[in-house]
C-alpha cells in the first residue's frame, strides 16, 4: 500500500494544505467551550447582556470561519484523492497491458477488474478520507484533553484514563478486521468471476438449459460473499456503542467530579459545561476516527492486493531482454533455403509447457517457412494449433528451443517491433466499441481510404461495409454486437490486412464463412500485393489443402509435414481428419 502513496507527490500542495485547513477549523472548534464558558460566568452570572452578544458575535464568527476552512480542506482533498486514483488506475492499466499472456492467465479476468475498479474506489475514498480526518481527529481529541488540563487538572484526570481506553478498543477491532476485508475482497473476485462466465456465455447456458444450476452456483457463491461481508460488518459495527459506552461512562464520571469540584470552589458552572463539551467533541471525533479506521482498513486490503499486480513482472519487457546473437562457428545457425536465404520464420526444437502445467503442450517442434510461403496448420482438438501460432508473436516465450524471424530470435526483437512485423486474427472474432473505420485502423492508424477498401476487398468484407447505413464510418457495438459471426471474422481479417503485415496468422478465423467465401478469402490473400507468409490454422482440410506446406499436429507434436497429396499418403492423423470430412472414394 505504501509503494501507491508516492503517486501523490504530484498534490503535494494539496496533500499539504487540505490537513492545513482542517487543523485550522479544528482550532477554532476548540476555542468555541472557552467562549461559552465566558459566557456562562460573565455575562449570565452578571446578568450582562450585550457582554453575551459579544461572545454570540464571536461564536457565529468562530463558525463561519471553521466553515471556510472546511469547504477549502474538502476541495483540496477532493482535488488530490480523485488525481491519486486517476494516475492509480492509468498506471495499472498500463502495467496490465505490458503483461503477456502469461502473467494475465494466472491473475485471471475477474481479479483484474475487481483490483482496477472497486479496490481503487475503495483507496481513492480512503485518501480523501484521511487527508481530510486523519490529523483532524486525533489533534480535536488531544487538544481537548490538553485544554480540560487548563482547566482543571483532577476532573482532567478522566481524560486521561478515556482517550487511551478508547485507543485499544478501536486498533483492536482494527488488526481484527483487516484480514477479513481482505478475504471479503477475495469472495468478491469469485463473484465477478462467476458473473462474467455468465454473461459472456449466456447463450450456451440458455441452450444447455442450464439456468437453475448457475443460479444455484452464483447464490452459493453470493451467501459465502454476504456471510463473510455480515461477520466482518458485526465486528466493526460493535465499535461504536463500545465508544458510545466508554464516552457516555466518561460524561458520568466527569460530571460528577465536576460537581464535587464546583461544590467546593475549585471549578465553576461554566468551566465545568466547557469540560463536558470537550468530552463530547472526543465522542464525535473518536467515531469519525473509527469510521475512517474502518475505510483504512478496507482500502488497506485493497491497496495491497492492487499493488500485488504491480509487481507482477512481465516475462515480456518492451525492450531487448536478450543479447544479440553472434553464431559461433560450429554453433547451429538457422536453416537456410536453396536460393542462400534465411527462412522467414523458424521453430528450432521448439517446447512449450504452460505455467503450473504438468506436461508440455508442445514438443519438438522444429521445421522452417520460406517468405511468401502459405503454411497450413491441422490437428484435432487440443493439440496445439493456437499454441504454436502464439509463440510468433510471442504472446507466450518457449520453454525449450528457439523461434526465429528473419533469422532473429523473437526474444532479441522489442516487442512493438516484432508484433509490427506480424499481424493476427483470433479464433474469437473481437470488435471494438465505435466506427468500422476505427476498427480497421488499429494496425495502422494514418491508413489511406485505398488501403482500406483493398484490404476490405481481400478479406471479403466490402459487401458488409457496403450494406451498412453510413459505410465505414457505421457505428459498431460493445462486442461487434450489431453484427454476425461471419461479418465480424471478415471485418477483423480487414483489420489485420490493413497494414500489410510480412506475417499472416490466421487462426481459425474463417470458421463461420461459407466454403465458397472461404475459397474467395484465400485465393484473394494468395494473390496479395508483398506476398506475406501466411499460416492458416483450420479444422478444415478444404481450407488448406492448396497450401504450399501442411503442419500436421497430434496431441502437441508434429505428425507430419507435406503438402495435402502428399500427406494423404505418408501421414495417418491427417488421412483420418480428411476422410471424416469426405466420403471415402
Amino acid at each position: 500500500m505504501g509503494k501507491l502513496l508516492v503517486l501523490l507527490k504530484d498534490y503535494k500542495k494539496e496533500s499539504v494544505l487540505a490537513p492545513l485547513f482542517k487543523m485550522l477549523e479544528a482550532s477554532f472548534e476548540l476555542i468555541v467551550p472557552l467562549v461559552v464558558t465566558a459566557m456562562i460566568d460573565v455575562g449570565i452570572a452578571n446578568r450582562d447582556r450585550s457582554y453575551i452578544q459579544r461572545m454570540c458575535l464571536i461564536m457565529v464568527a468562530l463558525g463561519l470561519i471553521g466553515l471556510t476552512c472546511s469547504v477549502t480542506a474538502q476541495y483540496f482533498a477532493a482535488k488530490a484523492a480523485a488525481g491519486f486514483g486517476t494516475k492509480l488506475r492509468h498506471r495499472l492499466f498500463a502495467h496490465i497491458q505490458g503483461l503477456s499472456f502469461t502473467e494475465i492467465d494466472q491473475v485471471g479476468t475477474s481479479t483484474l477488474i475487481t483490483r482496477m475498479t472497486s479496490d481503487i474506489n475503495q483507496v481513492q475514498s480512503a485518501v480523501n478520507m484521511v487527508l481530510r480526518l486523519f490529523l483532524r481527529s486525533p489533534f480535536i481529541v488531544f487538544g481537548a484533553m490538553v485544554m480540560a488540563f487548563t482547566i482543571d487538572f483532577k476532573a482532567a484526570l478522566v481524560f486521561a484514563v478515556t482517550i487511551p481506553l478508547l485507543s485499544a478498543v478501536v486498533f483492536g477491532i482494527m488488526a481484527v478486521s483487516i484480514p477479513l476485508y481482505r478475504k471479503v475482497q477475495e469472495r468478491l473476485d469469485k463473484v465477478l468471476g462467476i458473473t462474467r462466465e455468465n454473461l459472456t456465455g449466456a447463450r450456451v447456458i440458455r441452450a444447455f438449459h442450464k439456468e437453475e444450476e448457475e443460479k444455484a452456483r452464483f447464490e452459493e457463491c453470493l451467501e459465502s460473499l454476504t456471510f463473510m461481508q455480515n461477520h466482518v460488518g458485526k465486528i466493526s459495527a460493535f465499535l461504536n456503542p463500545v465508544t458510545y459506552v466508554i464516552i457516555n461512562g466518561a460524561t458520568v464520571l466527569l460530571l460528577y467530579t465536576g460537581a464535587v469540584r464546583v461544590n467546593i470552589g475549585a471549578l465553576t458552572q461554566g468551566e465545568v459545561v466547557a469540560l463536558v463539551n470537550y468530552m463530547s467533541q472526543i465522542l464525535v471525533e473518536l467515531v469519525k476516527l473509527a469510521n475512517l479506521i474502518v475505510l483504512i482498513t478496507k482500502a488497506v486490503a485493497c491497496g495491497n492486493r492492487v499493488e500485488s499486480v504491480l509487481e507482477i513482472e512481465s516475462s515480456m519487457p518492451k525492450d531487448t531482454d536478450l543479447p544479440q546473437r553472434e553464431w559461433a562457428a560450429g554453433s547451429q545457425r538457422p536453416a537456410e533455403t536453396s536460393a542462400g536465404r534465411t527462412p522467414k520464420v523458424q521453430f528450432c526444437h521448439v517446447g512449450l509447457a504452460y505455467q503450473g502445467a504438468g506436461a508440455e503442450s508442445l514438443s519438438e517442434i522444429d521445421f522452417s517457412v520460406e517468405e511468401g510461403e502459405t503454411v497450413g496448420i491441422i490437428g484435432g482438438t487440443g493439440s496445439g494449433k493456437t499454441s504454436l501460432v502464439h509463440l510468433i508473436p510471442r504472446f507466450y516465450d518457449v520453454t525449450r528451443g528457439e523461434v526465429l524471424v528473419d533469422g532473429k530470435n523473437v526474444k532479441e526483437y522489442p516487442i512493438g517491433e516484432l508484433r509490427q512485423k506480424v499481424g493476427i486474427v483470433m479464433q474469437r472474432a473481437v470488435l471494438f466499441q465505435g466506427t468500422i473505420r476505427e476498427n480497421l485502423c488499429w494496425g495502422k492508424p494514418d491508413a489511406t481510404g485505398d488501403e482500406i477498401d483493398q484490404a476490405l476487398r481481400t478479406a471479403q468484407a466490402l459487401e458488409v461495409v457496403e450494406g451498412k447505413e453510413g459505410k465505414l464510418d457505421a457505428r459498431v457495438e460493445q462486442g461487434g454486437k450489431n453484427f454476425s459471426g461471419g461479418q465480424r471474422q471478415r471485418l477483423t481479417i480487414a483489420r489485420a490486412l490493413v497494414r500489410k503485415p510480412e506475417i499472416l496468422i490466421l487462426d481459425d478465423s474463417a470458421s463461420a464463412l461459407d466454403y465458397a467465401t472461404d475459397a474467395r478469402l484465400r485465393k484473394a490473400i494468395r494473390e496479395m500485393e508483398g506476398s506475406p507468409t501466411v499460416f492458416i490454422v483450420s479444422q478444415r482440410t478444404s481450407s488448406i489443402q492448396h497450401a504450399d506446406k501442411i503442419i500436421v499436429l497430434d496431441d502437441g507434436e508434429i505428425a507430419g509435414i507435406g503438402t495435402h497429396g502428399q500427406l494423404l499418403e505418408s501421414c495417418e492423423v491427417y488421412r483420418e481428419i480428411y476422410e471424416s470430412q469426405y466420403k471415402k472414394q
